[in-house]
């Protein structure tokens, strides 16, 4: 047989055992923010089909979704594109066992075709969280607050939460006269305004056939994307859009919204310093209904400039393309692998962090001396350890260098001295403590070496 050259798909990834634990610490970390918060978890699979996930994201975003079939296969299927309209599928296909509102959490890899860069990739994690149900501002507050609240967790300080109104948008929109596909346009225009700054913006709203005079009104109701947290500054930025938008009543209802998420955040104890209402963010997903929001880096390091940190918002008629009527919803998804790569950059991560789920190794003196490192290991087991048996044949010394590049932290060590007194001794790597015991206790000393006594 030819031998083939190991390769990996653009965009995918191996992850080895030590980078898999420090995305475990993180994973687990976020879900108990989420649980803490009343979210349970929710798992939907890998494959949908086409049917579920097409004409939900708009045109550009299912250019990315990937295709698959078998030979033979009669079901169109695709890869999950995200992990949303997968939910609404699930609720509307089990709603009959679920209480609303539901609140459900899912942390699950997604694949999109995108081009692969620093932070972005064609499989990935999602982290969302989705409260399915209540119509109130409570919940776009709530779910905001658990995204503020997990990157808290995980050691962030230096993020702004941005939040818009897909209803204030399209307001903007009817007050100078656009609708339908020039409507459409401008969203994915202002879209890019953090990446073509505002002069590019304009410029490409007067490419598309908008009049001048039009991006004139436009550009200085969106303002320059600049983000300027507080409340106050949101209160009377929305003041004066109230004003200037007064004939149009879906703008209204969006700023009426938008000072009610503001309000309850507040409330739910969000610092000031850590909310900014933004007029030009867009969200470019074609679902969204109501508000939106996003939590973005404040770092001054270009380096560390790799997009949301985490978005989501409300998005009311999406499970009512999964049954008779839709139900109010809202979500947002925090882009774990983008906070991957700044906590490695930063070095975030609590030390000593595991470097394997190991937590002692049996030394094997012998192969006459085996039998009883295997007895040792299962009574070690057995006390809730994890536990390794030295395979092969080697010396002491290898056996413990084994263990110090594996990271295993504690090493039992089982001669002929220790089984002839009925004894064990350990070896915690970290200091070089060793300590004896009678084996009948060798699970209780070990816990407490790996707890520093």
């Amino acid at each position: 047989m030819e031998r083939i050259t190991p390769r990996l798909p653009s965009g995918m990834r191996d992850f080895l055992p030590e980078e898999l634990l420090r995305r475990q610490f993180v994973i687990e970390q976020v879900a108990r923010v989420f649980e803490a918060f009343g979210y349970e978890p929710l798992q939907t699979p890998v494959l949908e089909l086409e049917e579920t996930l097409l004409g939900k994201y708009g045109a550009d975003a299912e250019k990315l979704i990937f295709h698959a079939q078998h030979p033979g296969g009669k079901e169109k299927l695709a890869l999950r594109y995200d992990l949303t309209v997968p939910l609404a599928r699930a609720f509307a296909l089990h709603e009959g066992k679920l209480s609303l509102p539901f609140r459900r959490y899912q942390i699950a890899p997604v694949w999109r075709a995108e081009r692969p860069q620093r932070g972005r990739f064609r499989e990935f994690y999602q982290c969302d969280v989705d409260c399915v149900g209540v119509e109130g501002m409570e919940a776009d507050a709530e779910v905001i607050s658990v995204a503020a609240t997990a990157l808290q967790r995980l050691g962030f300080s230096d993020f702004a939460l941005k939040v818009n109104n897909r209803k204030l948008l399209t307001g903007i929109g009817m007050y100078v006269g656009l609708a339908g596909e020039p409507l459409a346009n401008l969203y994915r225009s202002i879209d890019k305004l953090d990446k073509i700054g505002a002069e590019g913006v304009r410029e490409e709203l007067l490419k598309s056939g908008i009049a001048a005079e039009v991006v004139a009104r436009i550009m200085a109701l969106i303002g320059t994307g600049a983000v300027e947290c507080g409340y106050e500054v949101a209160a009377e930025q929305l003041a004066q859009l109230r004003q200037q938008l007064a004939e149009v009543p879906l703008a209204l209802e969006g700023i009426a919204e938008l000072e009610r998420v503001f309000t309850y955040l507040e409330a739910s104890g969000i610092p000031s310093a850590r909310v900014a209402f933004d007029a030009a963010m867009v969200r470019g997903l074609g679902y969204y209904t109501g508000p939106i929001f996003e939590a973005v880096s404040l770092s001054a390091d270009p380096e560390e400039r790799v997009g949301s940190l985490a978005g989501g918002g409300r998005y009311d008629d999406l499970i009512g393309l999964f049954r008779k009527a839709s139900l109010p919803t809202v979500g947002v998804s925090l882009g774990i692998e983008r906070l991957i790569v700044l906590m490695e950059r930063r070095g975030m991560y609590p030390e000593p962090l595991q470097r394997t789920v190991v937590q002692v190794l049996v030394s094997v003196f012998s192969e006459a001396l085996r039998p009883s490192a295997l007895r040792l290991a299962s009574q070690l087991r057995e006390a809730g350890l994890r536990v390794e048996v030295f395979a092969g044949s080697a010396k002491l010394g290898k056996q413990l260098a084994y263990a110090d590049k594996r990271g295993i932290p504690l090493v039992a060590l089982l001669g002929e001295d220790e089984l002839a007194a009925g004894a064990v001794k350990f070896k915690r790597l970290r200091d070089q403590h060793e300590s004896a015991c009678p084996q009948a206790e060798a699970a209780q000393r070990a816990q407490q070496l790996l707890q520093g006594a």
